[in-house]
């Protein structure tokens, strides 16, 4: 699929490949063709998946578990799964549709993107083991305690009724073959994708030109000017950006070796995983704005603590 991108805006449109123009709208085109087949097939698969298990069930198993339990558990998959802030979006999606409690979905969705196999990989290449394993006990530990707490504010009321309200068990539905239980989970997809795909469009769209247009240099010469504060206007900072892993861990690792201590760098990679402009604007379409400042607010502060615990601890790991 990239190179047939490559190919179109190259050849037919006769775009310059190491212009920004150029690294933007191919950004765009391929995160948002990603994006959408993501949620056809992840949101495909739980609804085909819905058919099977019940409801009460799910509901049943996570609350055995009890709090902080499930939402570990959430958050280990999470960990397990290699998607950005937004690829994570059709999985918790999924999840509320299933029934499951929407603090326990919060801790998949905070760590989903913080920590993956890519990552950890690249980590362990530029930064060696220890930081890498404290980046990510920080992701799993930030998405359990997140989730929990988001989970104990009654949140519920400001989800929007018509996408993630819930749904009839689909184990009491009679489905005469797995071809219609296939189709019903098609449908499902497709109904979603109606609902959002133009808030997928503005929020990559964003992202690409933030992600194109705002050079290294520029963040290290803020997070260096501004000392003590600097883990704070790091995560501010990255905060709106939108990035692959591959983009985002060679960023930290010139913000680190250009001076900037490694939590305030760790800080600023765990934001722009964890949180971004494009998936707010996607989760709009799944929350009220005030449940995602509320969000936001939370994992930003997080991050923010563990930037700074990361600098206290900086000798012992580096």
């Amino acid at each position: 699929m990239q190179r047939v991108i490559e190919w179109l805006l190259q050849s037919v449109f006769s775009l310059d490949p190491t212009s920004k123009a150029y690294q933007s709208l191919e950004f765009f085109i391929l995160d948002s063709i990603k994006i959408i087949f993501l949620i056809i097939v992840l949101i495909g698969v739980i609804g085909f998946l819905r058919t099977y298990i019940s409801q009460d069930k799910i509901r049943t198993w996570l609350t055995k578990k009890g709090e902080g339990w499930s939402n570990l558990i959430a958050s280990l998959f999470g960990a397990l799964t290699p998607f950005c802030s937004c690829s994570s979006i059709p999985i918790f999606l999924g999840f509320l549709e299933a029934g499951v409690p929407l603090g326990t979905s919060f801790s998949f969705i905070i760590t989903s993107p913080l920590v993956n196999e890519y990552l950890v990989v690249l980590m362990l290449g530029f930064f060696g083991w220890k930081i890498t394993a404290v980046y990510v006990l920080s992701g799993i530990i930030l998405g359990t305690i997140g989730g929990v707490i988001l989970g104990r504010m009654n949140l519920q009321k400001h989800l929007v009724k018509d996408l993630v309200a819930d749904k009839k068990d689909l184990t009491t539905q009679k489905f005469n073959s797995i071809k219609e239980r296939a189709i019903f989970g098609l449908e499902e997809a497709k109904s979603i994708i109606r609902k959002i795909w133009i808030w997928v469009l503005i929020g990559v769209g964003v992202g690409a030109i933030i992600h194109n247009y705002v050079p290294t240099e520029w963040l290290t010469n803020a997070m260096n000017s501004i000392g003590f504060f600097g883990v704070p206007l790091a995560v501010i900072l990255g905060v709106p950006m939108y990035g692959s892993c591959a983009a985002i861990v060679p960023i930290a690792v010139v913000l680190f070796e250009k001076g900037i201590p490694l939590g305030t760098a760790l800080a600023f990679m765990m934001a722009t995983s964890a949180l971004s402009f494009p998936e707010a604007i996607i989760l709009r379409r799944a929350m009220k704005l005030r449940l995602i400042m509320i969000f936001f607010g939370m994992v930003t502060l997080g991050i923010i603590i563990i930037g700074y615990l990361v600098n206290i601890l900086q000798p012992m790991i580096s």
